[in-house]
């Protein structure tokens, strides 16, 4: 699993792998309690791959849901790109790539209560666009406070530490 804000990743046979971020969903984090994360593929079509090379993407309200045993993204909005023949919908459904078994498993997961499929992050691997997939719950507005007040405690503690005397 890649790790965010590194722009590179080593596999196990020692290839270099390119890794180019196109945008995060960084509220994600604030707002919902995140289970899990799987690497996704998805189904572009070329206007829209030329418009991500672009950035010009919004992950904002992106969210995935199971149906008849694929993953479908929706709301994911990928502006049109400017020098193509056809346009295409900006927030129409698009596939996403997975195995058999991690569908089947994420399919399970949402079937519980509470818990979504929401997008933290879009990159390029190697050239090919892939989608950060989160299981996640929501966080209730104290949780957020909660989690926040501990993020700031941390940072005290941490600028403490480093202060001298």
């Amino acid at each position: 699993m890649p790790v965010l804000g590194y722009s590179g990743i080593v596999d196990s046979m020692n290839e270099k792998k390119e890794l180019h971020y196109i945008a995060r969903n960084r509220k994600a984090r604030h707002d919902y309690h995140i289970h899990n994360t799987y690497e996704a593929g998805i189904e572009l079509k070329g206007s829209e791959v030329k418009s991500l090379r672009e950035g010009k993407v919004n992950l904002s309200d992106a969210y995935a849901v199971v149906e008849n045993g694929e993953v479908i993204l929706k709301k994911l909005h990928i502006s049109p790109y400017k020098m193509a023949n056809e346009e295409h919908d900006p927030i129409r459904p698009r596939r996403l790539l997975l195995h058999k078994r991690e569908i089947r498993k994420l399919f399970t997961l949402t079937e519980q209560r509470g818990y979504t499929l929401i997008v933290l992050a879009m990159y390029f691997l190697n050239n090919l666009a892939k989608v950060e997939l989160a299981v996640a719950v929501g966080r209730k507005n104290y949780d957020k406070r909660r989690q926040l007040d501990k993020a700031d405690i941390d940072r005290q503690m941490r600028q403490a530490k480093h202060k001298k005397y």
